[in-house]
């Protein structure tokens, strides 16, 4: 696949506790591609989210390596986007001043950039509106359009749609494809949802938990805009659920003999 933008290799992260050691990552290995949307799915407590934070720059004591770029990742920085399950905007800031963040807005390529980014997520005539008056999709689209700010070489995104009812989770979904396929931002998306992971990924990496580690990497190999009742993603999505079944039949045989 040629160099990798994301180079994970024989990652290892372990957590002690007062009840003893929690392996929560085991020999991970996983390379992104510039450009490439990859999906990540599991069971909690498989470690999917603490894959996302080390990626981040949020989370270190690990073993192994995780370079960007081929550098390693030694702390947060703004090469690294990332969105959580809740928006986190600042109540008192309005939409536009949530985008800029520090930024002062009176700065003319800061103006022109939350201008556009405001375009970009759909949220033209709301720049004004505080959080408060933003329903929970609009707000997530605001968080995006921080962490977007910035030109981030990657985005993290940690279950940022679970919080969601059905019908504007499914919107977000298309939303947040349109913006990468406009701004062919490298993208790792964490969720529970088999089909919301086979709608949007090139690929899907389905995590097993103790100790989590990659069970399966599935090529999505459907054309966008993909439709959720066409036969092709159907088939694709009993092909990851299947591998899913089989990581909780693994869960339910570890947890017998505890």
């Amino acid at each position: 696949m040629g160099d990798a933008m994301l180079a994970i290799s024989n990652l290892n992260k372990r957590f002690d506790t007062a009840a003893g050691h929690v392996q929560a990552l085991y020999n991970v290995d996983l390379q992104v591609q510039e450009g490439e949307f990859v999906t990540v799915i599991g069971p909690s407590g498989c470690g999917k989210s603490t894959l996302l934070r080390i990626v981040a720059g949020l989370d270190s004591g690990y073993t192994g390596s995780v370079t960007l770029e081929g550098v390693q990742i030694g702390g947060p920085g703004i090469d690294k986007g990332f969105i959580f399950q809740e928006h986190r905007l600042f109540p008192w800031l309005t939409v536009e001043k949530n985008i800029a963040s520090d930024l002062p807005l009176g700065n003319k390529e800061v103006r022109q950039k939350v201008d556009e980014l405001i375009e970009l997520v759909k949220l033209k005539g709301f720049e004004k509106s505080y959080p408060r008056e933003l329903s929970g999709g609009m707000a997530q689209r605001v968080a995006i359009a921080r962490a977007l700010l910035r030109n981030p070489k990657i985005l993290l995104l940690d279950e940022p749609f679970g919080a969601l009812d059905a019908f504007t989770r499914a919107h977000m979904q298309t939303v947040l494809l349109d913006i990468w396929r406009t701004n062919q931002t490298t993208m790792i998306f964490v969720t529970h949802d088999i089909d919301e992971a086979v709608f949007l990924g090139n690929r899907v990496v389905i995590l097993e938990p103790r100790p989590g580690k990659i069970r399966n990497i599935i090529p999505i190999d459907l054309p966008y805009p993909r439709k959720k009742t066409t036969t092709s993603f159907q088939e694709l999505r009993l092909k990851v659920l299947n591998q899913f079944e089989k990581v909780d039949e693994l869960e339910l045989t570890d947890g017998a003999g505890i």
